[in-house]
């Protein structure tokens, strides 16, 4: 045990000798040996300082990518994805040009929020990504950034779904949240045509209507219960046998109590 320890304690010392040195071609040495065993955390400090060293050399580039994919690997995704962007930027016609296109999208894809949090970084990584694609259409990682974009897409989607749940359940409190309900469910419809949580975005739509007839003044009442019997149709005419369909008949039949042809 007293072994190891004096071994870690010399390798330590070491590496702050290495890091003070100006020894700039053992450090990039070094660096490589990091790298190639996956060292990383040990390898970035090292890069760091060698990238403004190496500018303009032939080692640049090189030196480079290996940082943004050093940040990649150490599973910082935030650092990871802004030097993909400047070497892709610095070498547009880089030897891993490609590369750092699309590992700059992943990263920020691995970076994406959870839902209930503001979504910025989640745009910004569809971004990156299908800027990706109109760069490579052919790549063989179409299909992966495919993947990608769909969950992206889906998260924003439910983060719509859980604001327009929010506006369902305060009903009439502080204003009118069915009418915020179904004007947010509508515009992530247009926004987002296809989605897995398009039947509930419909059926929160039908639902709203339905309370806001029921809440509203008698000379409003029959033009909302009609709104409501309509959008009854257009979910039962989309989801004939979805998962709200029975609720959905009892609103229906709600409203024929009130209008009756």
């Amino acid at each position: 045990m007293f072994v190891l320890l004096g071994i870690s304690l010399v390798s330590c010392s070491d590496y702050q000798k290495l890091l003070k040195s100006t020894d700039y071609e053992l450090k990039w040495t070094k660096a490589n040996e990091y790298y190639e065993q996956k060292n990383y955390s040990k390898a970035i400090y090292l890069l760091e300082e060698l990238q403004s060293i190496h500018k303009g050399t032939d080692r640049a580039e090189q030196t480079l990518f290996m940082l943004a994919n050093a940040y990649y690997n150490s599973k910082d995704y935030i650092s990871a994805s802004h030097y993909f962007e400047v070497y892709y930027k610095t070498y547009p016609k880089g030897i891993f040009t490609e590369d750092c296109r699309f590992l700059s999208g992943k990263a920020a894809y691995l970076d994406s929020p959870d839902p209930r949090l503001t979504q910025e970084e989640t745009v910004k990584a569809m971004d990156q990504l299908n800027v990706f694609l109109d760069y490579y259409p052919e790549s063989d990682k179409k299909e992966e950034v495919t993947n990608m974009l769909t969950e992206l897409q889906e998260k924003l989607v439910y983060k719509q779904l859980l604001n327009c749940r929010l506006y369902y359940n305060l009903g009439n409190y502080l204003g009118n949240n069915y009418e915020s309900c179904i004007i947010t469910a509508n515009n992530t419809l247009l926004d987002y045509p296809v989605s897995k949580y398009r039947e509930e975005l419909s059926f929160l739509i039908l639902k709203s209507r339905y309370m806001l007839a029921v809440n509203s003044l008698d000379h409003l009442k029959v033009d909302r219960y009609r709104a409501a019997m309509d959008e009854y149709y257009s979910y039962i005419n989309e989801y004939p046998k979805g998962g709200y369909v029975k609720e959905a008949e009892n609103i229906l039949k709600e409203c024929k109590k009130i209008i009756k042809d």
